[in-house]
């Protein structure tokens, strides 16, 4: 007997939820949405930040989708810079700071303005069940809610237990109540599970910080939006401002380390390697005499500071007397102490391709229950599962990017396919093709699949067709067109033009940029955005390159190409060793070519693998012809 009935339920309002709820209802499916606190949804439990090195490659392709994250954090912007510019464009990469209740209200505007949506607030306490298919789920009050799929997105509160110093309580975020019930219920289903750690850094009142005294960073001249949709010039509001540890703070951390949970042997989960507490940092890097720490705004109408790179689980008289020493924060107040946490997460190697898990049919994870970190991870796993769940109910094949599609496609297959024992984030050194991966062609790359999955308005689609008729426009053009030889601008940098080149043959000479070729008034192209040109003359420059991927690509198609069939008893095959009978079968890889990233996996297994597809092609085959 239910209470309430649904197509889909996602539980956990974070960014993985927020993506997965507005994924299932665009796609025309009745969606509910339950919080413990629905005026915390899209919470910035940490930095107030999206974006970064990989991690805004990722926005681009979920905005590229359909989705809402990148749209939102261009509204909610207060400072915008575009990191790696030094290098090529294949790894440059959007960061925003964000104004952190701004952006929650935002996005839950967002929401409830998506039709087929239900925000509900009230704590999920178990799944139901029915034989291997998940039912629903039951609330701490006793209703039921009945559903033909469940995606769970539930952050770091699965029996969550915060630290600082010796001291330490259950919790899901510092104020916030832990997920006991539904951690156990989940623990009781049988999935492999583990205890992952990530932490926060105290914040502070700006209006007792001496900012004179450190150094400024602040936003681009141009900012660069996150969103496709988004036309405004954004603008810049606040500076953040950079500090340095010294080795008297170092001396302080030292002295108390005993006093650490992470190493009194307090915390037993395992923290972000790639995004140590400062106390981490003390120890593991122990020839630096200093360290980076930026002090970022917290919004426009607050005082809070976040105080990146300070990330602590220190007890809070040693965080103040860090905070002391420090030049410029003498006098700092303390609003929020920095705090760990310690929380479940499941092993992805549990999940299918798309996110649904292999012991439950309808049941997806996406998120902190998956090993990862970080918002925009989270958030890109929320629309995958938040399409797949709509296709489960419709019994559609499920949407599953490749490697070569997306970072996101990156991300999902490193974690299916190889699992994680520490908190997984997004770098672009993951990637085997990133400069056919770059955030200006991630419209090209998805926009359409986003569009026939149901996501991508009438609008935005009219966009993307627009967008893409002028890049190719232009390219056109700056094959057949030819510069004025005699132009000034050739002249001031020496450059003879013998063969009277086109556009474009100039554009592949790296001293040669397009902007300049406007700019000095060889070209008009006022009806082109600063984007569009970083399109083009990415596709131009690295032409060679590209196509030299695009043969890889290729390879790894026919790779993937080779499926293996979903019943194969791995146990059965000569001259496999137990060990890789074991990781094959709990992987339970798709293709030949998954099954070879497989962390262990020889090219000796490969070739058993191969042998064995044909001798069941063979057997087939035979069998038709009788």
């Amino acid at each position: 007997m239910f209470d309430e009935t649904y197509d889909v339920v996602i539980v956990g309002a974070g960014h993985a939820g927020c993506e997965a709820a507005h994924a299932a209802a665009r796609m025309g499916l009745d969606t509910a949405l339950y919080t413990m606190n629905a005026d915390l949804i899209a919470q910035m439990s940490c930095n107030p930040a999206v974006g970064g090195i990989a991690k805004g490659h990722l926005v681009r392709e979920i905005d590229a989708l359909g989705g809402l994250m990148g749209v939102v954090a261009d509204e909610a912007g207060i400072q915008f810079r575009l990191l790696n510019t030094s290098r090529g464009p294949a790894v440059w990469s959007p960061r925003a700071q964000e104004d952190k209740a701004g952006y929650r209200i935002l996005m839950r505007r967002a929401l409830e303005q998506t039709p087929n949506l239900f925000i509900k607030q009230a704590e999920v306490t178990e799944l139901l069940f029915d034989g291997s298919k998940v039912a629903g789920l039951e609330l701490l009050d006793g209703r039921r809610v009945a559903a033909q799929a469940v995606v769970l997105t539930t952050g770091t509160f699965l029996n969550g237990l915060i630290h600082i110093g010796e001291k330490q309580f259950t919790a899901g975020r510092n104020g916030e109540p832990a997920s006991i019930e539904l951690g156990n219920c989940i623990r009781s289903i049988g999935f492999e599970w583990g205890r992952l750690k990530t932490g926060t850094p105290p914040r502070l009142d700006r209006r007792t910080i001496d900012f004179t005294v450190f150094q400024k960073q602040e936003g681009d001249g141009e900012p660069t939006p996150f969103s496709f949709r988004t036309s405004r010039r954004l603008e810049n509001r606040v500076c953040c401002h950079i500090a340095q540890t010294d080795e008297r703070i170092h001396d302080i951390i030292r002295r108390n380390l005993q006093r650490s949970p992470l190493y009194s042997g307090q915390i037993q989960g395992i923290g972000p390697r790639y995004c140590p507490s400062l106390e981490d940092k003390v120890v593991k890097f122990a020839d630096k005499d200093h360290h980076q720490i930026v002090l970022e705004p917290e919004g426009i109408d607050t005082h809070e500071i976040y105080v990146n790179g300070m990330s602590t689980s220190l007890p809070i008289d040693v965080q103040r007397e860090i905070l002391s020493s420090m030049k410029g924060l003498e006098s700092a107040a303390m609003i929020r102490p920095g705090y760990a946490i310690e929380y479940d997460f499941v092993q992805p190697t549990e999940l299918q391709p798309w996110l649904e898990t292999k012991k439950v049919q309808g049941l997806f994870f996406a998120g902190q229950i998956n090993g990862t970190t970080g918002y925009e991870e989270a958030a890109a796993q929320g629309i995958m599962a938040g399409i797949n769940a709509g296709r489960r109910v419709r019994d559609q094949v499920p949407l599953v990017l490749k490697r070569s599609d997306a970072y996101i496609g990156i991300m999902l297959d490193d974690l299916v396919t190889k699992g994680t024992n520490e908190p997984y984030r997004m770098f672009t050194s993951r990637a085997e093709f990133r400069l056919n991966l770059r955030i200006d062609n991630a419209d090209r790359r998805l926009t359409p699949i986003g569009r026939e999955a149901g996501l991508v308005t009438d609008e935005h689609w009219a966009g993307y067709l627009e967008r893409q008729s002028r890049l190719a426009s232009m390219h056109a053009h700056l094959e057949t067109a030819k510069p004025d030889p005699k132009h000034s601008f050739f002249e001031s940098r020496s450059l003879q033009l013998r063969d009277r080149p086109s556009f474009a043959t100039l554009i592949r000479r790296p001293e040669i940029r397009l902007e300049e070729l406007i700019r000095e008034g060889l070209l008009g192209a006022q009806h082109l955005r600063r984007e569009d040109l970083i399109s083009i003359e990415s596709a131009i420059k690295y032409e060679g390159y590209l196509k030299q991927q695009e043969r890889e690509i290729e390879k790894l198609r026919h790779a993937e190409a080779r499926r293996l069939p979903e019943d194969i008893d791995y146990a059965t095959m000569p001259g496999l060793s137990r060990e890789i009978v074991e990781k094959l079968s709990r992987v339970r890889p798709q293709s030949i070519a998954q099954a070879s990233r497989i962390p262990g996996i020889t090219p000796a297994s490969i070739t058993i693998l191969l042998f064995h597809l044909e001798m069941r092609r063979n057997q087939a085959r035979a069998e038709s012809t009788v």
